[in-house]
Protein backbone atom coordinates (compact mmCIF):
# COMPACT_ATOMS: atom_id res chain seq x y z
CA UNK A 1 0.00 0.00 0.00
CA UNK A 2 1.52 3.38 -1.17
CA UNK A 3 1.86 6.25 1.38
CA UNK A 4 -1.00 8.67 2.12
CA UNK A 5 -1.26 11.71 -0.02
CA UNK A 6 0.04 14.82 2.50
CA UNK A 7 -2.86 16.84 3.71
CA UNK A 8 -3.69 20.03 1.40
CA UNK A 9 -2.30 22.72 4.11
CA UNK A 10 0.61 21.31 4.13
CA UNK A 11 1.41 21.56 0.42
CA UNK A 12 0.04 24.65 0.31
CA UNK A 13 2.29 25.94 3.71
CA UNK A 14 5.19 24.76 1.91
CA UNK A 15 3.97 26.27 -1.48
CA UNK A 16 3.74 29.66 0.37
CA UNK A 17 7.49 29.84 1.97
CA UNK A 18 9.31 28.94 -1.50
CA UNK A 19 7.74 31.29 -3.41
CA UNK A 20 9.38 34.22 -0.94
CA UNK A 21 12.25 31.97 -1.26
CA UNK A 22 12.75 31.85 -4.97
CA UNK A 23 13.85 35.10 -4.88
CA UNK A 24 16.94 34.84 -2.58
CA UNK A 25 17.89 31.45 -4.33
CA UNK A 26 17.14 33.56 -7.77
CA UNK A 27 19.75 36.29 -6.99
CA UNK A 28 22.63 34.69 -5.82
CA UNK A 29 23.22 33.40 -9.18
CA UNK A 30 21.41 35.63 -11.47
CA UNK A 31 24.12 38.62 -10.82
CA UNK A 32 27.16 36.19 -11.89
CA UNK A 33 26.07 36.96 -15.57
CA UNK A 34 25.93 40.66 -14.99
CA UNK A 35 29.15 41.69 -13.63
CA UNK A 36 30.57 42.54 -16.59
CA UNK A 37 27.59 45.12 -17.22
CA UNK A 38 27.58 46.47 -13.86
CA UNK A 39 31.55 47.41 -14.29
CA UNK A 40 30.69 49.14 -17.71
CA UNK A 41 27.79 50.78 -16.25
CA UNK A 42 30.15 52.40 -12.87
CA UNK A 43 33.13 52.43 -14.88
CA UNK A 44 35.09 50.38 -12.13
CA UNK A 45 37.05 46.88 -12.43
CA UNK A 46 36.06 43.83 -12.16
CA UNK A 47 38.21 43.31 -8.72
CA UNK A 48 35.45 45.55 -7.37
CA UNK A 49 32.85 44.94 -9.23
CA UNK A 50 33.15 41.20 -7.94
CA UNK A 51 31.91 42.61 -4.77
CA UNK A 52 28.59 42.81 -5.56
CA UNK A 53 29.00 38.77 -5.73
CA UNK A 54 31.09 38.40 -2.70
CA UNK A 55 29.72 40.83 0.01
CA UNK A 56 26.19 39.44 -1.21
CA UNK A 57 27.32 35.84 0.00
CA UNK A 58 29.70 36.59 3.23
CA UNK A 59 26.58 38.62 4.76
CA UNK A 60 24.13 35.60 3.46
CA UNK A 61 26.76 33.28 5.58
CA UNK A 62 26.79 35.80 8.58
CA UNK A 63 23.25 35.59 9.01
CA UNK A 64 22.75 32.16 9.36
CA UNK A 65 23.11 32.33 13.48
CA UNK A 66 20.93 35.17 13.48
CA UNK A 67 18.29 33.62 11.62
CA UNK A 68 17.86 30.29 13.99
CA UNK A 69 18.30 32.82 17.02
CA UNK A 70 14.93 34.82 15.50
CA UNK A 71 13.43 31.47 14.64
CA UNK A 72 13.60 30.13 18.49
CA UNK A 73 12.81 33.90 19.93
CA UNK A 74 10.25 34.74 18.12
CA UNK A 75 6.57 33.92 15.93
CA UNK A 76 8.06 32.26 12.68
CA UNK A 77 5.86 33.79 10.79
CA UNK A 78 6.59 37.17 11.69
CA UNK A 79 10.44 36.30 11.28
CA UNK A 80 9.86 34.59 7.62
CA UNK A 81 7.91 37.89 6.44
CA UNK A 82 10.17 40.38 7.82
CA UNK A 83 13.09 39.08 6.41
CA UNK A 84 11.00 39.00 2.83
CA UNK A 85 10.72 42.54 3.35
CA UNK A 86 13.43 43.48 4.38
CA UNK A 87 14.66 41.76 1.11
CA UNK A 88 12.99 43.60 -1.28
CA UNK A 89 13.82 47.38 0.11
CA UNK A 90 17.17 46.04 -0.18
CA UNK A 91 16.58 45.30 -3.63
CA UNK A 92 14.94 48.37 -4.33
CA UNK A 93 17.78 50.09 -3.16
CA UNK A 94 19.67 48.15 -4.94
CA UNK A 95 17.70 49.42 -8.24
CA UNK A 96 18.05 52.38 -6.94
CA UNK A 97 21.93 52.46 -6.31
CA UNK A 98 24.31 55.62 -7.33
CA UNK A 99 27.86 54.22 -7.21
CA UNK A 100 29.38 50.63 -7.10
CA UNK A 101 30.06 51.39 -3.00
CA UNK A 102 26.05 51.78 -2.64
CA UNK A 103 25.09 48.69 -4.70
CA UNK A 104 27.72 46.64 -2.72
CA UNK A 105 26.76 47.75 0.36
CA UNK A 106 22.68 46.94 -0.22
CA UNK A 107 23.44 43.84 -1.71
CA UNK A 108 25.15 43.15 1.71
CA UNK A 109 21.86 44.44 3.07
CA UNK A 110 20.02 41.97 0.91
CA UNK A 111 22.33 39.07 1.41
CA UNK A 112 21.42 39.16 5.27
CA UNK A 113 17.86 38.83 4.45
CA UNK A 114 18.40 36.17 2.35
CA UNK A 115 20.29 34.63 5.18
CA UNK A 116 17.81 34.50 7.42
CA UNK A 117 15.12 34.07 5.23
CA UNK A 118 16.61 30.44 3.72
CA UNK A 119 17.04 28.81 7.25
CA UNK A 120 13.68 29.87 8.04
CA UNK A 121 12.20 28.32 5.42
CA UNK A 122 14.04 24.96 6.35
CA UNK A 123 12.98 25.39 9.94
CA UNK A 124 8.87 26.36 9.15
CA UNK A 125 8.92 23.66 7.01
CA UNK A 126 10.21 20.89 9.49
CA UNK A 127 7.72 22.38 12.01
CA UNK A 128 4.73 21.96 9.91
CA UNK A 129 5.65 18.44 8.34
CA UNK A 130 6.54 16.52 11.41
CA UNK A 131 9.36 13.71 10.45
CA UNK A 132 6.91 10.81 8.69
CA UNK A 133 6.28 13.62 6.11
CA UNK A 134 9.69 15.50 5.45
CA UNK A 135 11.19 13.91 3.09
CA UNK A 136 8.12 14.71 0.84
CA UNK A 137 7.65 18.18 1.94
CA UNK A 138 11.32 18.51 1.71
CA UNK A 139 11.33 17.70 -2.22
CA UNK A 140 8.72 20.79 -2.99
CA UNK A 141 11.20 22.99 -0.80
CA UNK A 142 14.03 21.85 -3.05
CA UNK A 143 12.98 23.03 -6.21
CA UNK A 144 14.41 26.73 -6.14
CA UNK A 145 17.95 25.06 -4.43
CA UNK A 146 17.73 22.69 -7.80
CA UNK A 147 16.53 25.50 -10.58
CA UNK A 148 18.34 28.48 -9.03
CA UNK A 149 21.53 27.57 -10.79
CA UNK A 150 19.67 27.07 -14.30
CA UNK A 151 17.14 29.77 -14.72
CA UNK A 152 19.15 32.64 -12.59
CA UNK A 153 21.70 33.21 -14.95
CA UNK A 154 18.95 33.15 -18.06
CA UNK A 155 16.72 35.16 -16.23
CA UNK A 156 19.77 37.61 -15.52
CA UNK A 157 21.25 37.55 -19.43
CA UNK A 158 17.43 38.29 -21.04
CA UNK A 159 16.84 41.11 -18.58
CA UNK A 160 20.61 42.68 -19.37
CA UNK A 161 19.39 42.00 -23.22
CA UNK A 162 16.35 43.71 -23.02
CA UNK A 163 15.81 46.29 -19.91
CA UNK A 164 18.36 48.22 -17.85
CA UNK A 165 20.91 46.76 -14.73
CA UNK A 166 18.41 48.06 -11.99
CA UNK A 167 15.46 45.23 -13.71
CA UNK A 168 17.60 42.60 -12.24
CA UNK A 169 16.70 44.24 -8.85
CA UNK A 170 13.42 45.87 -9.54
CA UNK A 171 11.97 42.51 -10.49
CA UNK A 172 12.15 40.96 -7.08
CA UNK A 173 9.45 43.57 -6.17
CA UNK A 174 5.81 42.61 -8.10
CA UNK A 175 6.77 38.72 -7.11
CA UNK A 176 7.57 39.07 -2.89
CA UNK A 177 4.81 41.48 -2.81
CA UNK A 178 2.81 38.76 -3.81
CA UNK A 179 4.43 36.55 -1.53
CA UNK A 180 3.72 38.95 0.97
CA UNK A 181 0.24 39.29 0.33
CA UNK A 182 -0.46 35.31 0.58
CA UNK A 183 2.13 34.28 3.83
CA UNK A 184 0.16 37.37 5.51
CA UNK A 185 -3.36 35.55 4.45
CA UNK A 186 -2.81 31.90 4.62
CA UNK A 187 0.80 31.06 6.42
CA UNK A 188 -0.63 29.99 9.93
CA UNK A 189 1.56 31.24 13.35
CA UNK A 190 4.11 29.07 14.55
CA UNK A 191 5.02 29.66 18.16
CA UNK A 192 8.36 30.69 19.56
CA UNK A 193 10.03 27.88 20.57
CA UNK A 194 12.30 29.30 22.92
CA UNK A 195 11.46 33.19 24.20
CA UNK A 196 14.36 33.14 26.50
CA UNK A 197 16.94 32.35 23.67
CA UNK A 198 20.14 34.35 23.90
CA UNK A 199 22.48 35.02 20.73
CA UNK A 200 25.80 34.85 21.06
CA UNK A 201 26.84 38.41 19.97
CA UNK A 202 30.04 38.48 20.29
CA UNK A 203 30.43 35.23 18.88
CA UNK A 204 29.09 36.35 15.37
CA UNK A 205 30.86 39.77 15.71
CA UNK A 206 34.09 38.11 16.13
CA UNK A 207 33.62 35.73 12.63
CA UNK A 208 32.31 38.11 10.82
CA UNK A 209 35.66 39.79 11.62
CA UNK A 210 37.52 37.27 10.72
CA UNK A 211 35.91 35.76 7.70
CA UNK A 212 34.72 39.55 6.40
CA UNK A 213 38.47 40.75 6.68
CA UNK A 214 40.45 38.04 5.19
CA UNK A 215 38.16 38.08 1.73
CA UNK A 216 38.77 42.03 1.85
CA UNK A 217 42.38 41.72 2.56
CA UNK A 218 42.86 39.04 -0.64
CA UNK A 219 41.06 42.02 -2.83
CA UNK A 220 43.38 44.66 -1.45
CA UNK A 221 46.45 42.78 -1.19
CA UNK A 222 46.79 42.91 -5.25
CA UNK A 223 48.11 46.48 -5.56
CA UNK A 224 51.05 48.34 -5.02
CA UNK A 225 48.67 51.29 -3.64
CA UNK A 226 46.22 48.78 -1.51
CA UNK A 227 48.63 46.55 -0.13
CA UNK A 228 49.16 48.33 3.16
CA UNK A 229 45.74 48.44 3.84
CA UNK A 230 45.21 44.40 2.64
CA UNK A 231 47.99 43.17 4.86
CA UNK A 232 46.14 45.34 7.58
CA UNK A 233 43.19 43.59 6.90
CA UNK A 234 44.96 40.13 7.23
CA UNK A 235 45.86 41.40 10.47
CA UNK A 236 42.44 42.51 12.20
CA UNK A 237 41.65 38.68 10.67
CA UNK A 238 44.18 36.81 12.59
CA UNK A 239 43.85 39.24 15.88
CA UNK A 240 39.97 37.84 15.45
CA UNK A 241 40.55 34.28 14.75
CA UNK A 242 42.82 34.27 18.19
CA UNK A 243 40.19 36.08 20.03
CA UNK A 244 37.28 33.68 18.97
CA UNK A 245 39.55 30.67 19.99
CA UNK A 246 40.19 32.09 23.39
CA UNK A 247 36.36 33.21 23.60
CA UNK A 248 35.63 30.10 22.46
CA UNK A 249 37.42 27.89 24.89
CA UNK A 250 36.15 30.03 27.73
CA UNK A 251 32.44 29.62 27.20
CA UNK A 252 32.40 25.77 26.31
CA UNK A 253 29.33 24.62 24.32
CA UNK A 254 27.34 28.08 24.63
CA UNK A 255 30.20 28.97 21.62
CA UNK A 256 28.47 30.24 18.21
CA UNK A 257 31.05 27.20 17.44
CA UNK A 258 32.08 24.93 20.07
CA UNK A 259 35.33 23.82 19.80
CA UNK A 260 34.41 20.36 20.90
CA UNK A 261 33.01 20.17 17.77
CA UNK A 262 36.66 19.64 15.88
CA UNK A 263 37.18 16.83 18.40
CA UNK A 264 35.12 14.82 16.00
CA UNK A 265 37.20 13.37 12.79
CA UNK A 266 34.04 13.64 10.58
CA UNK A 267 33.02 17.13 11.49
CA UNK A 268 36.74 18.47 10.67
CA UNK A 269 37.11 16.90 7.38
CA UNK A 270 33.41 18.15 6.91
CA UNK A 271 34.25 21.91 7.55
CA UNK A 272 37.59 21.92 5.64
CA UNK A 273 35.95 20.26 3.05
CA UNK A 274 33.27 22.58 2.77
CA UNK A 275 35.34 25.72 2.66
CA UNK A 276 37.33 23.79 -0.35
CA UNK A 277 34.17 23.00 -2.39
CA UNK A 278 32.85 26.67 -1.86
CA UNK A 279 36.25 27.80 -3.22
CA UNK A 280 36.81 25.32 -5.97
CA UNK A 281 33.06 24.86 -7.35
CA UNK A 282 31.43 28.45 -6.15
CA UNK A 283 34.21 30.25 -7.47
CA UNK A 284 34.59 29.22 -11.00
CA UNK A 285 31.11 30.77 -11.19
CA UNK A 286 31.90 33.56 -11.32
CA UNK A 287 34.53 33.49 -14.14
CA UNK A 288 32.20 31.72 -16.90
CA UNK A 289 29.88 34.16 -17.55
CA UNK A 290 33.19 36.48 -17.83
CA UNK A 291 34.81 34.45 -19.76
CA UNK A 292 32.01 33.43 -22.54
CA UNK A 293 31.84 37.46 -22.51
CA UNK A 294 35.11 38.43 -23.01
CA UNK A 295 36.95 35.55 -24.54
CA UNK A 296 34.30 34.34 -26.87
CA UNK A 297 32.78 37.65 -27.45
CA UNK A 298 28.68 36.14 -26.53
CA UNK A 299 26.26 38.65 -25.66
CA UNK A 300 24.92 38.52 -22.35
CA UNK A 301 22.08 36.16 -22.98
CA UNK A 302 23.80 33.67 -24.94
CA UNK A 303 26.07 33.48 -22.38
CA UNK A 304 23.62 32.85 -19.58
CA UNK A 305 22.37 30.28 -22.08
CA UNK A 306 25.60 28.53 -22.56
CA UNK A 307 25.55 27.90 -18.65
CA UNK A 308 22.24 25.73 -18.82
CA UNK A 309 24.45 22.48 -19.48
CA UNK A 310 26.86 22.56 -16.07
CA UNK A 311 23.17 23.11 -14.51
CA UNK A 312 21.46 20.22 -15.90
CA UNK A 313 24.36 18.14 -14.91
CA UNK A 314 23.88 19.22 -11.49
CA UNK A 315 20.09 17.96 -12.01
CA UNK A 316 21.42 14.87 -13.28
CA UNK A 317 23.17 13.69 -10.34
CA UNK A 318 20.98 15.08 -7.76
CA UNK A 319 18.54 12.02 -7.23
CA UNK A 320 21.41 9.85 -6.95
CA UNK A 321 23.70 11.49 -4.80
CA UNK A 322 21.47 10.57 -1.22
CA UNK A 323 20.86 7.19 -1.91
CA UNK A 324 24.90 6.91 -2.59
CA UNK A 325 25.78 8.39 0.31
CA UNK A 326 23.88 6.52 2.49
CA UNK A 327 24.96 3.25 0.52
CA UNK A 328 28.48 3.73 0.17
CA UNK A 329 29.39 6.97 3.03
CA UNK A 330 30.62 10.26 1.80
CA UNK A 331 34.33 9.28 1.25
CA UNK A 332 33.55 7.00 -2.26
CA UNK A 333 30.77 9.68 -3.71
CA UNK A 334 32.84 12.72 -2.92
CA UNK A 335 36.27 11.36 -4.03
CA UNK A 336 35.01 10.75 -7.89
CA UNK A 337 32.58 13.60 -7.56
CA UNK A 338 36.28 15.74 -6.88
CA UNK A 339 37.79 14.07 -10.27
CA UNK A 340 34.55 14.71 -12.06
CA UNK A 341 34.83 18.29 -11.30
CA UNK A 342 38.59 18.27 -12.09
CA UNK A 343 38.20 16.36 -15.42
CA UNK A 344 35.28 19.40 -16.16
CA UNK A 345 37.13 22.50 -15.47
CA UNK A 346 40.37 21.52 -16.34
CA UNK A 347 39.77 21.93 -20.12
CA UNK A 348 38.75 25.34 -19.30
CA UNK A 349 42.82 25.90 -19.00
CA UNK A 350 43.10 25.68 -22.82
CA UNK A 351 39.82 26.49 -24.20
CA UNK A 352 40.13 30.05 -26.29
CA UNK A 353 38.01 32.12 -28.96
CA UNK A 354 38.37 29.21 -31.87
CA UNK A 355 37.16 26.19 -28.73
CA UNK A 356 34.28 24.43 -30.53
CA UNK A 357 31.14 25.33 -28.64
CA UNK A 358 29.57 21.59 -28.64
CA UNK A 359 33.00 20.76 -26.49
CA UNK A 360 32.55 23.79 -24.00
CA UNK A 361 28.91 22.31 -23.29
CA UNK A 362 29.88 19.06 -23.13
CA UNK A 363 32.66 19.62 -20.75
CA UNK A 364 30.63 22.00 -18.51
CA UNK A 365 27.54 19.47 -18.24
CA UNK A 366 30.48 17.06 -16.84
CA UNK A 367 31.51 19.47 -14.47
CA UNK A 368 28.14 19.58 -13.12
CA UNK A 369 27.69 15.99 -12.66
CA UNK A 370 30.74 16.72 -10.40
CA UNK A 371 29.81 19.81 -8.56
CA UNK A 372 26.18 18.39 -8.03
CA UNK A 373 28.05 15.23 -5.74
CA UNK A 374 30.17 17.22 -3.01
CA UNK A 375 28.25 19.46 -1.03
CA UNK A 376 24.94 17.13 -0.08
CA UNK A 377 27.22 14.23 1.12
CA UNK A 378 29.72 16.55 2.91
CA UNK A 379 26.76 18.28 4.78
CA UNK A 380 25.23 14.75 5.79
CA UNK A 381 28.74 13.69 6.64
CA UNK A 382 29.39 16.48 9.44
CA UNK A 383 26.55 15.36 11.84
CA UNK A 384 27.98 11.71 11.76
CA UNK A 385 29.68 10.81 15.95
CA UNK A 386 28.13 14.03 16.58
CA UNK A 387 26.19 14.33 20.20
CA UNK A 388 22.28 15.21 19.81
CA UNK A 389 22.68 19.03 21.16
CA UNK A 390 25.73 19.58 19.27
CA UNK A 391 23.82 19.41 16.09
CA UNK A 392 22.31 23.04 16.18
CA UNK A 393 25.69 24.32 16.50
CA UNK A 394 27.78 22.25 13.51
CA UNK A 395 24.64 23.18 11.07
CA UNK A 396 25.69 26.95 12.06
CA UNK A 397 29.31 26.19 11.50
CA UNK A 398 29.02 24.47 8.25
CA UNK A 399 26.79 26.97 6.52
CA UNK A 400 28.81 29.86 7.35
CA UNK A 401 32.08 27.87 6.00
CA UNK A 402 30.65 27.11 3.06
CA UNK A 403 29.27 30.49 2.33
CA UNK A 404 32.86 31.90 3.36
CA UNK A 405 34.42 29.47 0.89
CA UNK A 406 32.29 30.85 -1.83
CA UNK A 407 33.14 34.64 -0.84
CA UNK A 408 36.72 33.41 -0.60
CA UNK A 409 36.59 31.67 -3.65
CA UNK A 410 35.24 34.43 -5.76
CA UNK A 411 37.38 37.10 -4.10
CA UNK A 412 40.62 35.33 -4.83
CA UNK A 413 39.75 34.18 -8.65
CA UNK A 414 38.71 38.13 -9.53
CA UNK A 415 41.87 39.22 -8.07
CA UNK A 416 43.91 36.58 -9.88
CA UNK A 417 42.23 37.41 -13.16
CA UNK A 418 42.62 40.89 -12.67
CA UNK A 419 45.81 41.17 -11.88
CA UNK A 420 46.88 38.87 -15.04
CA UNK A 421 44.80 41.90 -17.03
CA UNK A 422 46.68 44.27 -15.40
CA UNK A 423 49.96 43.59 -16.66
CA UNK A 424 49.20 42.97 -20.20
CA UNK A 425 47.39 45.06 -23.16
CA UNK A 426 43.75 43.87 -23.27
CA UNK A 427 43.86 41.58 -26.25
CA UNK A 428 42.20 38.52 -27.04
CA UNK A 429 44.89 36.28 -26.06
CA UNK A 430 45.47 38.14 -22.70
CA UNK A 431 42.08 37.95 -21.77
CA UNK A 432 41.85 34.07 -22.00
CA UNK A 433 45.29 33.72 -20.30
CA UNK A 434 43.97 35.60 -17.23
CA UNK A 435 41.08 33.40 -17.08
CA UNK A 436 43.00 30.28 -17.62
CA UNK A 437 44.70 31.77 -14.41
CA UNK A 438 41.57 31.54 -12.68
CA UNK A 439 40.59 28.51 -13.69
CA UNK A 440 44.32 27.10 -13.01
CA UNK A 441 44.18 28.93 -9.46
CA UNK A 442 40.37 26.89 -8.59
CA UNK A 443 41.93 23.56 -9.61
CA UNK A 444 44.70 23.75 -7.52
CA UNK A 445 42.50 24.34 -4.68
CA UNK A 446 40.02 21.40 -6.14
CA UNK A 447 43.14 18.90 -5.59
CA UNK A 448 43.87 20.24 -1.61
CA UNK A 449 40.06 19.17 -1.01
CA UNK A 450 41.01 15.90 -1.78
CA UNK A 451 43.04 15.56 1.22
CA UNK A 452 39.84 16.23 3.95
CA UNK A 453 37.95 14.20 1.77
CA UNK A 454 39.95 11.34 2.35
CA UNK A 455 38.77 11.16 5.70
CA UNK A 456 34.88 11.49 5.70
CA UNK A 457 32.77 8.00 6.10
CA UNK A 458 33.31 4.93 4.13
CA UNK A 459 30.90 2.65 4.89
CA UNK A 460 31.80 0.03 2.62
CA UNK A 461 35.09 -0.40 5.30
CA UNK A 462 32.48 -0.67 8.05
CA UNK A 463 30.14 -2.93 6.38
CA UNK A 464 33.47 -4.96 6.02
CA UNK A 465 34.42 -5.40 9.44
CA UNK A 466 31.17 -5.92 10.37
CA UNK A 467 30.49 -8.70 8.56
CA UNK A 468 33.16 -10.28 9.66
Amino acid sequence: MGKEKLPKGMISIAWILVLGAILPMLDSTIINIAVNDLAKAFSTTFAVTQWVVTGYVLALGMAVPLSGWLMQKYDGKKVYMVALGLFLISSLLCGLAWDMQSLIAFRMLQGLASGIIIPALTTLVVQAAGSENLGRVMSVVGIPVVFGPIAGPVIGGFILQHLSWHWLFFVNLPIGGIALLIAQWKLPKFEAMNKSAKLDWIGILLLAMLSGMVVFGVTEIRAQNTRATGILAFGIGAISLVAYLLYASKRKDQALIPLDLFKSKNFSAAFLSLFLAGFATNGPMLLFPMFFQNVLELNVITAALWLIPQGVGMLVTRPLIGKMTDKLGARYVVLPSIAITIIGTLPFVFFDADTSQWLIWLVLFVRGIGVGGITVPVMSDSYVGLQKLQVPAASVATRIIQNVGAAFGSAILATVVSNALNVKEATAANFAGAYHAGFITSLIFMVISILPALFLTNKMSIARVEGQ
